[in-house]
């Protein structure tokens, strides 16, 4: 079944409360249908950046992208998030992942768990909050999952709406970015997972693109990504998953064929490409 496409954009920079603001409404003139924020240190606290999101729009739903769950008590989240959905006028989405920057645990005091515990924690709190969310009569607001182990690919499978791939994997502090058949691979065992689950029907699959270039010079434009995946031959680089490069009709081309090949439906930019991904939507929108 292909989904339609959604488009989100994920709010990275602070800003006073007008230009915040500011940009939510053009993320909105530019066709988004999803404002998200991170959960980074340095970066706009996630719930309130929210309600002011919603409040300065009127059709994008706002979500998390994704909340880094060891930073999360359960209990305390199920206030955030319940409050939260209420403000926004039930526009909503819960992004959580584990979390994989050491740093930042660091600097908050918190313990920086190895992998396996770190996906413990996450299943965790997700059953948690699911608990905690019934017991006030609160329906939970849909769920992503982000991730590309199998672990937490089996997780999203049980309990996801969305299921989020990032194109990469971290391995020793280090990201190594997918190539087409290592993500082919990942998304053919998430659907194994859903089988397994036995899910009445598939999760929506989003994409974050790293990075977004509109271009007629395509082999420039990946130049200076080349030095990270320096195994990759340079139509490889090309075909990364998680790049959009090169002219505007051409992007959507490749993004539709990323739908029809991996399911892709719901795709992702960060907010220094939010402009330049705007005439891309229009050209998948057929607008």
């Amino acid at each position: 079944m292909t989904l339609p496409f959604r488009f989100a954009v994920n709010m990275l920079r602070p800003g006073t409360g007008e230009e915040w603001r500011e940009r939510c409404r053009r993320a909105e003139e530019l066709g988004y249908d999803v404002i998200l924020v991170p959960d980074h240190l340095g970066m706009p606290a996630p719930f309130p950046a929210l309600v002011a999101a919603a409040e300065a729009t009127t059709r994008p739903r706002v979500g998390t992208f994704v909340l880094n769950a060891g930073f999360w008590n359960p209990t305390l989240l199920g206030r955030e998030v319940t409050t939260t959905d209420a403000l926004t006028g039930g526009r909503l989405e819960l992004g959580l992942g584990t979390g994989y920057v050491r740093e930042e645990h660091e600097r908050a005091g918190i313990e920086f768990l190895p992998p396996g515990a770190r996906v413990d924690h996450l299943r965790r709190t997700v059953e948690e909050l699911d608990r905690v969310l019934a017991a006030e009569g609160s329906p939970r607001p849909p769920l992503l999952i982000g991730g590309n182990g199998d672990r937490v690919l089996r997780l999203a499978a049980r309990h996801a709406d969305v299921m989020a791939f990032a194109g990469g994997r971290t391995e020793g502090g280090r990201v190594t970015v997918l190539a087409p058949k290592e993500m082919d691979e990942r998304v053919a065992a998430y659907r194994r997972f859903e089988k397994e689950a036995g899910r009445a029907a598939p999760a929506e699959l989003n994409l974050l693109l790293q990075r977004v270039v509109v271009t007629d010079d395509r082999a420039a434009a990946t130049a200076d990504f080349r030095p990270y995946v320096p195994h990759l031959s340079e139509e490889e680089v090309r075909e990364l998953p998680l790049l959009a490069v090169g002219g505007v009709r051409e992007i959507a081309d490749r993004l539709r064929e990323r739908r029809e090949r991996y399911g892709f439906s719901y795709l992702t930019v960060l907010d220094d490409a939010m402009e330049a991904f705007g005439p891309v939507i229009e050209e998948l929108r057929g607008n």
